[in-house]
């Protein structure tokens, strides 16, 4: 199948879900939206787990979904390895597929435990195990991530990139932290009050600056760059991009990466600085502008063929007079690097 299509129609209450679109059938489709606004009712309806017009009347057995759950959905009486296991009654492969997912997660060492000794990445990698052993066609994730701290968040997230990069079963993605949202996806579906506000490619959602959910503190897009060079020196490694070449602190592995770059870590002016302790200072031309509150504008601006998203005041924008076409240099004070 080369595309998902999600066509799914609930009402529960006064909340009434109305879906239909399609996303690819690769990758990684992040779902984002408020609290409240359908993410999880969408996967369970995708699952089966809720009944919806439209929707496959395949029994939920007969899906091939794998569901990752906020919290592990493991059996506390059965070791690693049985539970693990449990998921492999349908795969016809599973003394394979235990040895290649264990190795994927680095859950091997895990086997032999109980379920009470693991941590809470542990148990979230160990449920991602057992769905992958299931040999889904479709794996849905609901928040997985947002029941741990940030360092158990961090541990986790590695293994996502590795499962993104080495596994082709296409995953949806939900989550309410945009971080997540933009170090794993490659499409991105938002959705507002039940239904589907905007789709698209990562990229370009993130370039946009006409919708509220991706405004505030979401606001900032990211670009694919190629590691350039390392400067042992001062820490930092150069990265070329369509627009340019940006530096970060720091050195890294991947030659290729994705660069986050938020809105608030943008400033614009009409010419270069000639001294400044900001390292990136890139030229851009603005594409889009648009009013985000009484005090601020979000700038929508092209470097290359990539697209970054500024904010400033609306003070600013009067003073320095700036219109969409006209050439500016964006001032990039941090850029957080992924995978």
């Amino acid at each position: 199948m080369s595309i998902v299509a999600l066509k799914h129609a609930v009402t529960k209450g006064d909340f009434r879900l109305d879906v239909d679109t399609e996303i690819p059938a690769t990758g990684i489709t992040g779902v984002f939206g408020e609290s409240g606004s359908g993410k999880t009712t969408l996967l369970r309806c995708i699952a089966g787990l809720e009944t919806s017009s439209g929707g496959s009347m395949r029994p939920v057995h007969q899906r091939r979904i794998g569901y990752v759950f906020q919290e592990p959905q493991l059996f506390s009486h059965l070791s690693v390895r049985k539970n693990i296991k449990y998921g492999m009654r349908r795969n016809p492969v599973a003394a394979d597929t235990l040895d290649e997912v264990s190795n994927l997660l680095e859950v091997n060492q895990l086997l032999d435990r109980s379920i009470g000794d693991l941590s809470g990445g542990e148990a979230q990698r160990v449920s991602i195990a057992r769905v992958l052993c299931q040999s889904p066609r479709l794996i849905l994730m609901d928040e997985p991530l947002s029941a741990l701290d940030e360092r158990r968040r961090n541990e986790v997230l590695p293994y996502l990139d590795r499962l993104h990069a080495e596994w082709s079963v296409p995953i949806i993605y939900v989550s309410h932290n945009i971080e997540e949202i933009c170090r794993l996806s490659d499409h991105l579906v938002v959705l507002d009050n039940g239904k589907v506000a905007a789709e698209g490619g990562l990229h370009d959602m993130l370039a946009r600056i006409d919708l509220p959910q991706l405004g505030g503190r979401n606001a900032g897009a990211v670009l694919d760059a190629i590691q350039s060079r390392y400067d042992s020196q001062f820490d930092l490694t150069l990265f070329e991009f369509s627009g340019g070449e940006i530096w970060a602190t720091g050195r890294y592995e991947p030659a290729n990466v994705r660069l986050r770059v938020s809105a608030s870590d943008i400033s614009l002016t009409r010419t270069p600085a000639e001294s400044s302790t900001i390292l990136n200072i890139l030229p851009a031309t603005i594409a889009a502008i648009a009013t985000e509150t009484e005090a601020t504008e979000l700038v929508g601006l092209r470097l290359g063929h990539d697209r970054l998203v500024a904010r400033i005041t609306r003070r600013s924008l009067q003073h320095l007079q700036l219109q969409v076409g006209d050439k500016v240099y964006a001032q990039i004070k941090s850029v957080t690097v992924r995978r």
